[in-house]
């Protein structure tokens, strides 16, 4: 082995430790390894950032700006009324509703997808009686099953394309689909009909019903409120009687997690109240508080002391709504202080629901993570403004852009056109998929901020940072010599055995880092794997394209996961229950299927 592949080999172990680990963004890990390898003579220089100009890189972003415009022109809409109805029980509508996921993503983007069909999917279960859960994941996942039938249905497949060499550089846009239809069509069956009931109850409703706990809200003690001077050993007993409990204190600015039964309280501290939403009036009523607001510390403090302060809506006279923190959410990281919620859109922050552990710190103050959900108080309008331009998913039947009759002309002329002229060759794909931009940016469908903002510059920057490592992997014959241990230790010279090794290892690292990021540390294995057995490139390319889209085991392995992780109320640990006989699934339907469409010699 030589120096030079210790050196790739160190660097991408210690960039999957980092990736697993999930403390740095996937973007500045993929970043952190580029630049790396620059250093350490593996990637020239001149060629570090050659990455981000690379087709796939290009089309990926654009074809997000086209989920987006997809989104909000409407054209999607009338689709759901068709697919879905509530009359023919819940294996038949889970059914409808997975296939028409899959559907949707063959063309757009995973979560864009999903985004669109949460609320309908909510709707659902609560007129079917089922934990919200039982419909929502089953949607998450056909909607990564319907990204492997098109060039375009998801970025591994853009990766896989990428590596492709020989007279036919790069795969057609309906290569996928023989492979991918089989795959998802069975995958998508095996969850309408058997594996929605293998996913775990968790009794998660919407803002009318939460469970208790789940919520935390702050709320002040006013000179009116009888539990002035009182200490919190005399105030069990009330708060019990309100369904409500405290769980913190801040007092002075700062929080107090570690309450005394003997602390008295007064006038302007402030208490942070675990819940329900519907007993949220009654403990603030009747026990003489009021609801912090996202305006500032300094007008909290006058307000305790009697000066005057604005006043607000009454809390019983505005609607409490829910909406989930998208993974790509421009509010990731900051906190409702920040983003001064209040004084941008009219509305609060009552409570924060964080599924693993609960937070009890300031909610003002505490940064917002993906699949977080939030309670709103606010006009119903006001809420979806927010949701719409921070990256939030409303809980609820409520649209958050009107359909646009011309728009959606657009829209889908745009997009069909773009689909027709890559499938025959006529342009390139990121030329194709980048001139239906282009002409939805002119007709005003969306305008140029909106589309920078749909692009999920992290994804952008995981694709463009791992293309150069990935080559690096290959020129300095890293992947070969990791190939042929994989293979002598698992395959033992078989290449059918070698084809579901390589398919069975992309398919779990999908499910502990990034399916980009997978599918381009696993494109050089593969190749390498195929060299080595003197089998078909193209069928181990394929197999890392199915397996990378396939990440269901765990809430990280992918963004739909972590998505509905809050409105479905799910632990780290649920995902595996429908997740492992999935896979088991995509395996038997892939590898056959792999073999037929592209025979190994």
């Amino acid at each position: 082995m030589s120096l030079e592949q210790v050196e790739i080999l160190v660097v991408l172990a210690v960039t999957m430790i980092l990736f697993v680990w999930g403390r740095f963004g996937p973007d500045l890990v993929a970043l952190g390894a580029l630049l790396a390898c620059v250093l350490l003579g593996l990637v020239p220089g001149s060629a570090a950032f050659a990455g981000f100009g690379h087709p796939a890189v290009i089309t990926v972003a654009c074809v997000l700006v086209l989920s987006r415009a997809l989104q909000v022109s409407g054209v999607l809409a009338a689709l759901v009324p068709r697919f879905v109805s509530t009359r023919r029980g819940p294996t038949v509508t889970i059914l409808s509703l997975t296939a028409l996921a899959a559907l949707l993503s063959s063309f757009m983007n995973n979560v864009g997808a999903l985004a669109l069909l949460m609320p309908v999917a909510l709707q659902v279960a609560a007129r079917l009686k089922l934990p919200p859960g039982r419909v929502l994941l089953p949607v998450a996942y056909g909607a990564a099953l319907g990204g492997l039938v098109t060039l375009i249905g998801t970025p591994p497949n853009l990766i896989v394309s990428g590596f492709r060499a020989g007279p036919r550089a790069g795969f057609a846009m309906f290569d996928f689909a023989p492979v991918g239809l089989a795959v998802a069509t069975l995958g998508v069956a095996f969850i309408g009909l058997v594996g929605w009931r293998l996913v775990p109850r968790r009794e998660r409703a919407g803002a009318d019903t939460f469970d208790t706990g789940a919520y935390l809200t702050e709320a002040q003690v006013t000179e009116s409120s009888s539990l002035v001077g009182r200490t919190l050993r005399d105030l069990s007993a009330v708060f019990e009687e309100v369904d409500a409990q405290i769980v913190g204190l801040v007092k002075h600015e700062r929080f107090v997690a570690t309450l005394s039964p003997e602390r008295e309280l007064h006038v302007g501290d402030v208490l942070v109240v675990e819940t329900e939403p519907a007993s949220l009036p009654a403990v603030l009523s009747v026990l003489g508080l009021r609801v912090v607001t996202g305006a500032s510390h300094a007008a909290e403090r006058e307000a305790s002391e009697g000066a005057p302060r604005p006043t607000s809506p009454d809390v019983l006279d505005l609607t409490l709504t829910e909406v989930v923190v998208r993974p790509d959410a421009a509010l990731i990281g900051r906190s409702a202080k920040d983003l001064q919620v209040r004084t941008r859109f009219g509305i609060n922050l009552l409570a924060i629901s964080r599924q693993g552990r609960r937070s009890v710190r300031r909610l003002r103050s505490e940064p917002l993570r993906a699949g977080d959900v939030l309670l709103l108080q606010g006009p119903v309008s006001s809420a979806a403004a927010f949701a719409s331009e921070l990256g939030c998913v409303p809980l609820a039947e409520r649209a958050l852009h009107l359909p646009n009759r011309r728009a959606a002309y657009v829209t889908t002329a745009a997009m069909a056109g773009a689909v027709t002229s890559v499938s025959t060759g006529a342009v390139a794909p990121a030329v194709g998929f980048a001139l239906a931009v282009l002409v939805c940016l002119v007709a005003r469908v969306l305008t140029q901020r909106r589309a920078y903002e749909a692009v999920e510059w992290p994804v952008i920057v995981v694709l463009g940072a791992l293309l150069p490592v990935a080559g690096a992997m290959e020129s300095t014959g890293a992947a070969a010599l990791v190939a042929s241990h994989m293979l002598e230790v698992f395959a033992h010279g078989s290449a059918v055995a070698g084809l579901v090794v390589v398919l069975v290892l992309t398919m779990a690292l999908s499910d502990f880092i990034n399916n980009a990021a997978t599918a381009a540390v696993m494109c050089p294995i593969a190749l390498g794997a195929a060299a080595e057995l003197g089998a078909n490139p193209d069928t181990f390319l394929m197999a890392v394209a199915v397996g990378a889209s396939c990440a269901f085991l765990t809430p990280i392995g992918h963004q739909n996961n972590l998505l509905v992780m809050g409105p479905g109320g799910f632990r780290f640990g649920d995902y595996w229950r429908l997740g492992l006989p999935l896979d088991l699934v995509v395996i038997s339907v892939a590898v056959p299927t792999l073999l037929v469409i592209w025979p190994l010699h």
